[in-house]
């Protein structure tokens, strides 16, 4: 049997730890990035350096492979397309588009009956006095942004004047959560009714940023199965293949909101190369590649810090790990503030 190859778009954290993983069971790997420094050519087996629109490369890079998937989820939906042609794209590429506007994704969550926080469109600037009810929020731009970026907290209509937006783009209103925890769910879905999905994962943020991450989650039962079944809903609706999180707010009433959809492998479940049998990474490229599956089993209980700009220097140089504690440099060239530099896992 010749060895399957897989084309993965975007060489950062995620592409790296999804070639380490194909890796280990033996599928090749195409990175195909617009980043020449991208830490991904570090794992991979071949590395493709262009634009996202280059057809030209387009057509290399899906002549090398059998299957494309991606590790984030802004990628120009023409670019997905135009590949979908030439080789299967998994998660297909009308995933991306719903997921990667902030509205679409907003309409299509609550018309599955499954509760958000209240949002509204903001397209114009007389839009502002109409929002009062929406406030305290979250603004956002609809497409692009992550970690924080392309977000605002108005706390007042004054603020929101203040911005000078650009309304060319465009933007979302969310009005805040009194919020009392955020979790994450990650569910790997083959085909019909056919998934992995492991436990809840409890996350806090800092400057909108992941910090750290663990397992088991301090929840209660009823938020641990409507938080599964709301996951296994929208995989199920959209018709998922793949690795995806749904990452969810608790409110100080007991309350889970959806915050939104990564269709992608995710952050928060970085824990799972250490504390399962088979990690987030490897049943994406399983599914994708329509390997066979393996019923997921937790070894150990985790916990996940987040290693940003200057913090991967001392555990680079002087700091010495303990057994239960994973180490993952993403070998990013250049150190720089607000950026995942690695994590580091310990088993509890």
């Amino acid at each position: 049997m010749s060895e399957i190859g897989l084309g993965i778009i975007g060489g950062g954290q995620l592409g790296s730890m999804l070639a380490a993983a194909a890796k280990k069971i033996k599928i090749k790997t195409v990175i195909f990035s617009d980043d020449n420094d991208a830490p991904a050519q570090n794992f991979c087996d071949e590395f493709i350096y262009a634009t996202y629109n280059n057809k030209e490369k387009i057509i290399e890079f899906a002549n090398k492979v059998d299957f494309i998937t991606f590790e984030f989820e802004n990628i120009p939906y023409e670019t997905l397309k135009q590949m979908n042609e030439l080789k299967p794209v998994l998660p297909k590429p009308s995933v991306n588009r719903i997921i990667q506007h902030r509205l679409a994704e907003k309409d299509f969550i609550n018309n599955l009956n499954i509760r958000t926080t209240r949002y509204v469109a903001v397209e114009k600037q007389s839009d502002f006095e109409l929002l009062i009810d929406f406030l305290p929020g979250m603004l956002k731009t609809t497409t692009l942004g992550y970690d924080g970026k392309g977000q605002h907290l108005i706390k007042s209509v004054d603020e929101l004047n203040s911005l000078n937006l650009d309304f060319s783009r465009g933007y979302i209103l969310e009005k805040l959560v009194k919020l009392k925890k955020e979790i994450s769910i990650i569910i790997t879905r083959f085909s019909k009714n056919n998934y992995e999905i492991y436990e809840p994962i409890e996350n806090i943020h800092e400057d909108q940023i992941l910090k750290y991450s663990k397992i088991p989650a301090e929840i209660s039962n009823k938020i641990f199965n409507q938080s599964k079944e709301w996951a296994i809903t929208i995989a199920e609706e959209l018709k998922y293949i793949g690795t995806m999180c749904v990452e969810f707010f608790i409110d100080r009433n007991e309350n889970l909101y959806v915050n939104e959809v990564a269709p992608r492998v995710h952050n928060s479940g970085h824990l799972t190369i250490n504390a399962y049998n088979v990690s987030q990474f490897e049943n994406h490229i399983r599914a994708v590649c329509g390997l066979d599956k393996i019923p997921i089993k937790k070894l150990s209980n985790a916990k996940m810090i987040n290693l940003i700009g200057s913090q991967i220097l001392p555990y680079r140089k002087e700091i010495k790990l303990d057994k239960n504690q994973f180490l993952f440099d993403y070998l990013k060239k250049e150190v720089k503030q607000k950026r995942k530099m690695g994590h580091l896992t310990t088993l509890v």
